[in-house]
This record gives C-alpha cells, sequence and structure tokens, in this order.
C-alpha cells in the first residue's frame, strides 16, 4: 500500500470518527426534539439558536463534573469498560459503504474505509466485543445494582445476537457474500432486500432495538429497579463514554439496515447521473436519509412503547424471535432452491 493511499485512509478514518461522534452528539439533542413533539412540548431551546448549542453545553457539563473512582472498585477495569463500550461502538462503522466513490481535489476516494469481503462477520464479531464493556463496567463498580444491571444487558445482548445472526444468514444466502459493498450494488435502484425478506427485516429491527439497550428493551437501565443500571458509579466522561456509545450504536445499526435491507446508497435514477461528484454527494446524501428515518423510528418507539417486563424480554428472544428467525433462514433456503 502506498504512500498516499495510506494518507486518504487515515483522512477519511478521521473524518469518519469525527462525524460519528458529532452526530452521535446531535442525537441526544435529536431525541430530546423528537421527545417534546410526542409530548407536545418545545424541547432544548436556550442554548443557542433553537438550542443547537446543547449539545456542546451537555458535554461541557459532562467534561468537567467530578471524576471519581469507587474506594472499593477493580480500578484498571472500571477505567477499560467504558473505554471498550466507545472503541467498539466506533470502529464498527469502518467497513459501511457511503457510497461508491467522490472524486476531489483530483484524486478519486473510496466512500468506504475498510472493503473487506467479510464486513457483515466482523461487525457481529465487534458488537459480540461491545457486550465485555458492560459487563467489566458493572462489575467492577462494585455495586450490586451495576452488577445486576451488567448480568440483565449482558444476557438481552448475547441473546438477541442469535435472532440478529440467523435473519443475516438469510440475506447472506441470498447474496452469495459477506461484504457489505457486494450487498448494496445487488440492489440497485429499488430492487431492495425488504421486498423480499420482510420478516428477516422485522426480525433485525426488534434485535438492534434490544442490542442498543433502547425501550421497549431498556431494562438494563430501568431506574425503579436498578437505579442507573450498569453505569450507576460512573461519572464525567466515563459515564459520557457508555452515553455515547449508545448513540453511536444506534446510528451504526441504522447504517447496517439501511445497506442490508434498504439498498444503502442506492436510489432510483442513479444510473442517469453522470457527473461523478454530484453522483458521490447524492449517495451519500441517500444513505444519511435512510439512516435519519431509522433513527426517528428508534426515538418514535422510545417515546410510544411501555417497557418489558425482563420475563417477557427473554421469552420474546428465545421463544419467538429465534424460531422465527429460523423459519425464515429455512424458508428463504427452500425459495432458492425452486426459483433459483
Amino acid at each position: 500500500m502506498d504512500s498516499a493511499l495510506i494518507f486518504e485512509k487515515t483522512i477519511l478514518v478521521a473524518i469518519l470518527t469525527l462525524v460519528t461522534l458529532g452526530i452521535a452528539a446531535y442525537l441526544t439533542y435529536g431525541e430530546r426534539k423528537v421527545a417534546a413533539f410526542m409530548q407536545d412540548r418545545i424541547g432544548p431551546d436556550r442554548a443557542g439558536k433553537f438550542g443547537l448549542l446543547q449539545p456542546l453545553a451537555d458535554a461541557g457539563k459532562l467534561f468537567f463534573k467530578e471524576e471519581f473512582i469507587p474506594v472499593n472498585a477493580e480500578k484498571w477495569l472500571f477505567i477499560l469498560g467504558p473505554a471498550i463500550a466507545m472503541v467498539t461502538a466506533t470502529i464498527t462503522s469502518a467497513v459501511i459503504p457511503w457510497g461508491t466513490e467522490l472524486p476531489i481535489f483530483g484524486r478519486v476516494v473510496q466512500l468506504q474505509v475498510a472493503d473487506i469481503n467479510i464486513g457483515v462477520l466482523y461487525i457481529m464479531g465487534i458488537v459480540s466485543v461491545g457486550v465485555y464493556g458492560i459487563m467489566i463496567g458493572g462489575w467492577a463498580s462494585n455495586n450490586k445494582y451495576a452488577l445486576f444491571g451488567a448480568i440483565r444487558a449482558s444476557a438481552q445482548m448475547i441473546s438477541y445476537e442469535l435472532s440478529m445472526g440467523l435473519a443475516l444468514i438469510a440475506i447472506i444466502m441470498m447474496s452469495g457474500t459477506l461484504s457489505l459493498k457486494e450487498i448494496v450494488a445487488q440492489q440497485p435502484g429499488m430492487n431492495w432486500n425488504i421486498f423480499y425478506q420482510p420478516l428477516g427485516f422485522i426480525i433485525f429491527f426488534v434485535c438492534a432495538l434490544a442490542e442498543c439497550n433502547r425501550a421497549p428493551f431498556d431494562l438494563p437501565e430501568c431506574e425503579t429497579e436498578l437505579i442507573g443500571g450498569y453505569h450507576t458509579e460512573y461519572s464525567s466522561m466515563k459515564l459520557g463514554f457508555y452515553l455515547f456509545s449508545e448513540y453511536v450504536n444506534m446510528f451504526v445499526s441504522s447504517a447496517l439496515m439501511a445497506c442490508v435491507y434498504l439498498g444503502g446508497y442506492n436510489f432510483p435514477g442513479m444510473d442517469l447521473i453522470s457527473n461523478p461528484t454530484l453522483l458521490g454527494i447524492l449517495q451519500i446524501a441517500v444513505m444519511f436519509a435512510k439512516i435519519t428515518f431509522f433513527i426517528f423510528v428508534f426515538m418514535w418507539i422510545r417515546w410510544t412503547l411501555p417497557r418489558f417486563r425482563y420475563d417477557q424480554l427473554m421469552h420474546l428472544g428465545w421463544k419467538s424471535m429465534i424460531p422465527l428467525a429460523i423459519f425464515n433462514m429455512l424458508a428463504t433456503g427452500a425459495a432458492l432452491l425452486i426459483f433459483n
């Protein structure tokens, strides 16, 4: 790999990281505005015009809060927990194709940081590692409520990862590849996988809600039973890392669903655009529009549906989602054999 390509990839990684963190910050603002809309309120409107500086005020508050570690906590694991949660959340976006290519300053930049042929497997593997950040943080706090929250979160995420993986297997069977770039390329125009895998999409979406600990699956942070859950003992930017990682996970989950089920950057009439710069910009805009739609649905559900009991959550995961995902996988295999 030549130095110019390494420099290009480094710049792309830096831009993607900053954009991801910026989006995660403003998702907190969006969440409050959506909640206000649902509840007939105004929402944040004091910090800047329309409250647009509210995420900066929140970040400043977290940054300047007192940083403490409980006396009986495992110090290094206590620090390692939020670090793992944040790192695993941010590096999953490396294999997301945001478009095909974009000519800039005489160079053609590929709009994907890492084009690996096992992109789907990479994301599932990194998501699995993210469980350790939550479990380590809850255990290292030496707080029973935090430990219970961490156990709940780990059991919930592991349970719903199974259904999510089975739903993705059906897509892999159809496309014949683990590469996200190839999966997106096989959905030109409006030929999206959601029309062939409606049940798989519903299963994946429900599992994404559970993986991101979003309502109605926010049992690990159920304040009526567990105070703040696994991050009860955290403050300042350690708490900020946990909160940010949830929003980054929601952003990446939305991007993955857009790629796998809604054609990613594809849109009708894309082949008619001859200007490569305009095409690259439109692809990025379409991709982010689809992500924004999913994020709005995430927030809409939070302020609409009540929280499950924990036994209901596990019953849904093991006795409903997994059988449905297995049925969907078998039905996809039978359809491929019959109509191939």
